[in-house]
């Protein structure tokens, strides 16, 4: 795979720690780094392609969860009230936009 250097500022604490990781593997900086890179760009594809195929569903089903219903479900996390997950209770046409 060809391969094409970047330059990124990162916090001297964040150094130090990837420096003391990098003896610890037996591993270089930059395979670390290029390791970490590859994972997050991974994750954030999979939620961004996740989340595309969330809105279309809603879209075509017409049915989607209020952002009051959502918040009042994430708020009840770790009481001893926690709400179940929302059902939908926002409706509309297809075809209306």
């Amino acid at each position: 795979m060809a391969k094409k250097m970047i330059s990124a500022r990162i916090p001297v604490a964040v150094n130090k720690q990837l420096e003391q990781m990098a003896k610890r593997e037996k591993r270089s900086k930059s395979f670390l780094v290029e390791e970490a890179l590859q994972n997050y760009v991974a994750r954030e594809e999979w939620m961004v392609a996740e989340m595309d195929a969330a809105f279309k569903q809603a879209d075509e089903s017409g049915e989607w969860v209020s952002n009051e219903a959502v918040m009042a479900w994430m708020e009840s996390w770790g009481t001893d009230n926690e709400l179940p997950r929302p059902k939908p209770d926002t409706f509309r046409k297809k075809d209306a936009a």
